[in-house]
């Protein structure tokens, strides 16, 4: 039996013991702990799931287990219902507080973080849980969301315990893929752990961000440029705030003319955007089904199941298009104007639901991020109405960013031995490869006029006005405004 002072440190997606503060926070209250990771049957088996998160996941458990084994309390896993699991724990080994990072997960996570909040109150078990990044939950108004995250990032660094006190508790296996009964991905899975993360970032910021506010838009030049540290940020195996203060270390050791400095200053500004758009759906939940704009949820209804396998399977007779979905299936990555782009001939070329294209590349993402995921799928798609209207044009972004057809080539093999001249027409070319599913031109021209008009229809409604209000960038501040702080209270995921 264990003693009532025990306290249970709930990891999720915050796979780490630096920069921990409910880890941090229990070591300081006195008490053994227990440190817990839940591996959950529910999100196994979500529309959004694949196993290639879990693998990259199990890394990152296996790292974590034996540096807290190291401080005193190796890391315990179950599998089941978290509810259940916590209950076992309280009513076994009296557990009576449960220390964990806020989320902003999918519907599923926000409903479980609910359900641990009522079985708390109902046990009488104190359930604190502690920000990890700059989203801000309950946030009263946008116009603070700058002020609130830069706090964040500026506060020192969490220190890491020296020892836990733990408690003899069965560890538990961590299961493998076959143990939870899912298929091995068939794709090159990024490893996870906090040692990989560390790898990525000296290697990132010795030598590979060079040209970085570039080389990030071609799909040939971003696989090193990009710092590649993603699915760390989504796993939580390093945080934010060491991010951006390492990022600050590094700046402020460079000479004022050195060209790397805007590269970081690109980097960080990404870090920012990373945070500002898991916001929106920490404001809104519902964005992970409905459109921001309720107008836009009656088109796009329903999937032509044609045009929807030759998008998955790269088969749509546009070369870049094919390319990028056949290697985001291979990898599970994708640099970010490429995946806007396969969004962008989804939901325009194609005129696909938002919510299934959306479906189907976050189970391709090894980093997949429900908050920045969803969001941007929908200003992709143009059903945020806030947003320009982004249509990329496929064949011209080929020539923009992969002039002599390299990246076709090495993913559509079908192609390798067409011209250069001809690579980004490769019909001419005789090929043995599909004629273009859709007329861009045409195919645009209708999907777009589909757009505004009900953005127009929205806009007279004073609906779009909502959304800017709610979800809106205020870089600069906006000058719609006749007034200072206030604002309506976003309702976000209360608790």
């Amino acid at each position: 039996m264990g003693r009532a002072d025990a306290t249970i440190v709930w990891f999720k997606r915050d796979l780490r013991i630096a920069d921990h503060r409910p880890l941090m926070e229990a070591v300081r209250t006195g008490g053994p702990v227990i440190p817990l990771y839940v591996v959950e049957p529910s999100l196994l088996r979500s529309d959004d799931f694949h196993p290639a998160h879990h693998a990259f996941v199990r890394d990152c458990l296996m790292e974590l287990r034996g540096d807290l084994a190291a401080l005193g309390a190796p890391l315990v896993v179950r599998v089941g219902d978290v509810v259940e699991v916590l209950e076992r724990l309280r009513v076994e080994f009296g557990a009576g507080r449960v220390l964990a990072h806020e989320e902003t997960g999918n519907a599923l996570t926000w409903a479980r973080d609910r359900a641990v909040s009522q079985w708390a109150r109902s046990t009488g078990v104190a359930f604190d849980e502690i920000p990890t990044n700059g989203v801000v939950r309950r946030l009263p108004d946008r116009d603070q969301w700058s002020a609130i995250r830069n706090a964040r990032m500026a506060a020192p660094i969490e220190a890491t315990p020296e020892r836990i006190e733990g408690l003899d508790i069965d560890p538990g296996p961590i299961p493998t893929l076959a143990d939870l009964g899912l298929a091995a991905p068939q794709r090159d899975v990024q490893p996870g752990g906090r040692s990989n993360a560390s790898d990525l970032w000296r290697s990132f910021t010795a030598d590979r961000h060079h040209g970085y506010e570039t080389k990030l838009s071609s799909p040939l030049t971003a696989w090193d440029a990009c710092s590649r540290l993603s699915p760390h940020l989504t796993h939580g195996t390093i945080s934010m705030r060491m991010i951006v203060k390492r990022l600050q270390r590094v700046e402020g050791g460079l000479a004022k003319g050195d060209p790397s400095r805007k590269s970081f200053r690109a980097f960080g500004e990404r870090l920012a955007w990373h945070d500002h758009f898991i916001q929106k759906l920490e404001d809104e939940p519902r964005i992970e089904f409905e459109s921001f704009v309720p107008d836009f949820d009656e088109v796009r209804q329903r999937d032509d199941d044609r045009k929807s396998r030759a998008w998955r399977e790269g088969l749509t007779g546009y070369p870049l298009v094919d390319a990028c979905m056949r290697a985001v299936r291979a990898t599970g990555w994708l640099n970010f104007r490429m995946r806007a782009m396969v969004v962008s001939f989804a939901s325009y070329d194609l005129w696909q639901p938002w919510r299934s294209t959306g479906l189907h590349l976050a189970r391709c993402f090894t980093d997949y991020e429900p908050g920045i995921h969803w969001s941007q799928v929908q200003m992709q798609s143009g059903t945020t109405g806030i947003n320009a209207l982004r249509v990329y044009d496929p064949t011209k972004q080929a020539i923009e960013h992969d002039p002599d057809g390299e990246f076709i080539k090495m993913w559509v093999p079908e192609l390798r031995d067409v011209p250069t001249a001809l690579i980004h027409q490769p019909q001419l070319s005789g090929a043995d490869y599909p004629a273009p599913i859709v007329d861009h031109a045409a195919a645009v021209r209708r999907a777009t006029a589909e757009i505004q008009r009900i953005r127009t229809r929205a806009r007279a409604a004073g609906r779009l006005d909502e959304v800017l209000e709610r979800h809106g960038s205020r870089r600069p501040p906006p000058s719609r405004r006749g007034r200072a702080g206030g604002g309506r209270r976003s309702p976000g995921r209360s608790r």
